[in-house]
């Protein structure tokens, strides 16, 4: 019997392109791959700031940490970079927050008078208007007192902590008005947040805490002050009045701050608020019964030490 020839039509053709079909799904996946991957690294960047600053503002109103002024703008239709949320300046939410744990709550009988505080600043501006024109000189009133800014540009070389022989007029004028009262003085050495490696200052910190004891030993040999009435304090970059993007902002930081605080607890002062609190009130308009007072032995009596401190006996 003869095999029948199959027709030339129903011979099967083999497909030599069907690598392609394989390779568009790949193509396809690793599309979908990447843009997963550039979805999840913007999510993240955003939930990174949004996560810095609400740390940052739990640990200020703890007390932990000094404020910040991070600006960082927490809206999640609008994702930003973790290292720009660090880099950010923002000097109202500082001032809003307040200097948590970076201060010391004055002690009683001691509080700072605004009215002499407002002719004191009416004072410094009289003396010190060419200082302030050329804004080597700033003024402002905060929650501890009255705070003079001496800028770097004015009073001090770049990276240096001695005082320039050209600003000592200026220097005693303040001095020569703030010695006229007895305030408590404290003074604080700021700094930018451009980084500083130098025999003499390994960083900001001794820069800026260097500047403030020369302003204070300055304050004692120079001036006569009384060292009972000095404090120095140095905060690096770390308590910025403008933002360090700029060279004009990180020209304001550079400063050391005299911060005018309450009166020094003197003995005269002492035995002021002493007979005050002692003096009687005055008796009301209607009788009451008199209570025996009680006996001598149990009054409570202020006396004085050899330190000069007020001790409640029984």
């Amino acid at each position: 019997m003869r095999r029948r020839k199959r027709s030339p039509s129903r011979v099967s053709r083999v497909s030599h392109e069907r690598w392609l079909i394989s390779y568009a799904d790949f193509i396809t996946l690793l599309f979908a791959f990447f843009v997963v991957l550039y979805a999840a690294s913007q999510v993240d960047k955003k939930k990174a700031g949004m996560l810095a600053v609400a740390i940052q503002a739990a640990f200020q109103q703890m007390g932990v940490f000094p404020p910040g002024t991070t600006q960082a703008p927490i809206d999640a239709t609008k994702p930003i970079r973790f290292s720009i949320a660090q880099a950010m300046e923002n000097p109202a939410t500082a001032a809003s927050l307040g200097r948590i744990a970076s201060r010391t709550e004055s002690p009683p009988g001691a509080a700072v008078d605004n009215e002499d505080l407002n002719k004191l600043q009416t004072e410094l501006e009289a003396a010190l208007g060419p200082e302030f024109n050329r804004k080597e000189i700033a003024m402002r009133r905060a929650p501890d007192g009255l705070v003079i800014s001496l800028r770097e540009m004015g009073f001090f070389e770049s990276g240096a902590a001695r005082m320039k022989s050209a600003s000592q007029d200026a220097f005693d004028r303040i001095a020569g008005i703030l010695r006229q009262r007895d305030y408590r003085l404290r003074i604080e050495g700021h700094t930018d947040n451009t980084p500083i490696h130098t025999p003499q200052f390994p960083s900001n910190w001794e820069l800026g805490t260097s500047r403030a004891t020369e302003t204070v030993r300055l304050l004692i040999v120079r001036e006569g002050f009384s060292p009972d009435r000095l404090s120095a304090a140095g905060y690096a970059q770390y308590h910025p009045v403008a933002t360090n993007l700029t060279p004009e902002g990180r020209g304001m930081n550079r400063r050391v701050d005299i911060v005018i605080l309450g009166h020094v607890l003197t003995a005269d002062r002492l035995a002021q608020d002493e007979s005050q609190a002692q003096t009687p009130a005055a008796a009301p308009a209607e009788k009451k019964t008199a209570q025996p007072s009680a006996p001598a032995a149990l009054k409570p009596a202020v006396v004085r030490n050899a330190g000069d401190h007020l001790q409640l006996q029984q």
